[in-house]
């Protein structure tokens, strides 16, 4: 019985342990820009479905992009201002 208790414990721990790590936020890049909310500079930056992807909306100077992930130029995360949504846009455009 004590075995039984033991090991149901462990499991439940094991599953709390696994939904925290799948939940945390992610973790920051070595250039520090996962995470971070940019604001763009640039006259207007397009929001894509996938890297080099459909045309999904366009953000305009001086509004904010929270990246979440990188990929080879291009970062994915969720747009602010009139868009509302995530997706992808090119790098190297914010301030």
């Amino acid at each position: 019985m004590t075995v039984t208790r033991t090991l149901l414990r462990t499991v439940a721990a094991s599953a709390a342990l696994a939904a925290a790590t799948l939940t945390a936020a992610p973790a920051l890049a070595a250039d520090g820009t996962v995470g971070r909310r940019e604001t763009v500079c640039a006259h207007d930056l397009y929001v894509r479905t996938a890297p080099g992807g459909a045309w999904t909306g366009t953000l305009y100077t001086g509004q904010t992009f929270l990246v979440e992930r990188t990929q080879s130029g291009w970062v994915y995360g969720f747009a602010y201002g009139d868009i509302n949504r995530h997706g992808w846009v090119q790098d190297g455009w914010f301030c």
